[in-house]
């Protein structure tokens, strides 16, 4: 799904963004719902970038990637984390692009998130390469999902890679 957020570009640099678990729901400008086997799934998009929550029986994970007022935890290039009964895996990069490449993959990636059942991308007024998408799969008893913050003003894009999914216990 496509859609056009009504805000102003909030988040307007990639050293801006910040990361944090366990935030309650937040603000979202677009929103979409999904039941990914036994999971439930919400995509966020917030004016100053993303949010998910992941719900599956008496667990929970909320990942939020955003500018956050006051947040001291920029965005790791990865993290692992033990939450309740899950493993959860974090990882991200930046990329600076040129002008030309940069626009090619922003429409790659928006054209590939717009007709996805499991996406979710918010286009900001005035520029039609500022944008913050997301994908979401079950795989192997995991749930993945991307993201993607562009920042056309500097040609920075900035990709994150989350997978959730229950903790293996080691053999005895």
């Amino acid at each position: 799904m496509l859609t056009t957020l009504e805000t102003a570009y909030s988040d307007t640099r990639a050293a801006d963004l910040a990361w944090c678990l366990g935030k309650e729901a937040l603000p979202a400008l677009a929103v979409l719902d999904l039941r990914l086997g036994p999971a439930e799934v919400q995509l966020r998009l917030l004016g100053a970038s993303h949010q998910v929550i992941l719900r599956e029986e008496e667990s929970q994970c909320s990942e939020t990637v955003a500018c956050i007022p006051g947040s001291s935890t920029p965005l790791p290039l990865g993290a692992a984390e033990s939450i309740g009964g899950w493993e959860y895996e974090f990882a991200a990069r930046v990329e600076t692009l040129s002008r030309g490449s940069f626009a090619g993959r922003a429409q790659e990636l928006l054209a590939l998130v717009a007709d996805h059942p499991n996406g979710l991308a918010g286009t900001f007024p005035g520029d039609p390469h500022a944008f913050t998408a997301m994908l979401v799969q079950r795989c192997e008893g995991r749930v993945r999902w991307r993201t993607w913050h562009a920042y056309p003003q500097e040609g920075a894009l900035v990709t994150t890679r989350t997978q959730v999914g229950a903790r293996t216990m080691a053999p005895l």
